[in-house]
């Protein structure tokens, strides 16, 4: 082996930012804080930190997960989303533009993030306040996002353009996988699913059509031998993610 010279090369930091998404009130949401110190203090940003000197990158994602949510990750080894059991993570993409953070040369390995029905977050770490913000609302094309009492402002540091990929990559997976499960409860109806689908996509589906796509392909989804009204009307059947992992037919998005 040749001669290794570590300080020929320059040093940089590895850190994990997580686009947490879930539905509320109808509508996709994204995890934000208000970042407490420089740089871009007082600006909203994803969730994320610094990996540690004796972690990997998976579990930094998790350790951050749970510092900012509660939740814990689901088991990497599992075949598909487990509702109720933890929270869908997964690696989105790397980002190492030289210029992305201010302080040093920062390299992020963006984490994606899914679960249902969040509850109110805790801001932790630098972060002195921390929100769910509609998708729509944080993506506008309209000077930033601010909440109805201060002046809209980007994302910090690239944090826009995670968003962006991490809900493309949500969108498009939805298409084909069983990841939408990821956003219900252990049990859920047929109409519950296809109004995750509705939130993800931001489009209208018709319900005969949908119901009849994701209960034709054998093991996508599974009776649980109950029903509900807590969607109101009449009793509807209630499902459980099954042991298939793909739709086939795909759930091809509708053009918008």
């Amino acid at each position: 082996m040749s001669p290794y010279d570590p300080s020929a090369y320059p040093p940089f930091a590895v850190t994990v930012d997580l686009v947490v998404l879930t539905v509320r009130r109808h509508a996709l949401c994204a995890l934000v804080v208000r970042r407490g110190e420089p740089p871009f203090q007082g600006r909203w940003a994803l969730p994320g930190g610094f990996v540690r000197g004796d972690e990997d990158l998976s579990a930094a994602a998790a350790r951050e997960l749970t510092e900012e949510t509660g939740l814990c990750a689901q088991d990497p080894a599992a075949t598909a989303p487990a509702p109720g059991n933890g929270a869908h993570l997964e690696q989105l993409a790397t980002y190492g533009d030289p210029r992305r953070d201010p302080r040093m040369r920062v390299v992020s390995v963006a984490h994606l993030a899914l679960a249902p029905d969040l509850p109110a977050p805790r801001a932790g770490g630098d972060a002195h306040s921390a929100r769910w913000a509609p998708v729509e609302d944080l993506l506008s094309q309209d000077g930033g996002f601010g909440r109805e009492d201060e002046q809209p402002a980007p994302l910090a540091f690239d944090h826009a353009q995670i968003l962006a990929d991490g809900v493309e990559r949500a969108r498009s997976k939805i298409e084909y996988s069983s990841l939408a499960t990821a956003f219900c409860p252990a049990e859920f109806t047929v109409g519950e699913l296809r109004r995750v689908y509705e939130a993800v996509w931001g489009v209208a589906l018709d319900p005969r059509n949908f119901h009849r796509k994701v209960t034709g392909t054998p093991g996508f989804l599974v009776p649980v031998g109950g029903t509900t009204t807590r969607q109101g009307g009449r009793p509807a059947q209630l499902f459980r993610a099954g042991g298939a992992t793909l739709l086939n037919p795909p759930m091809l998005r509708p053009e918008v």
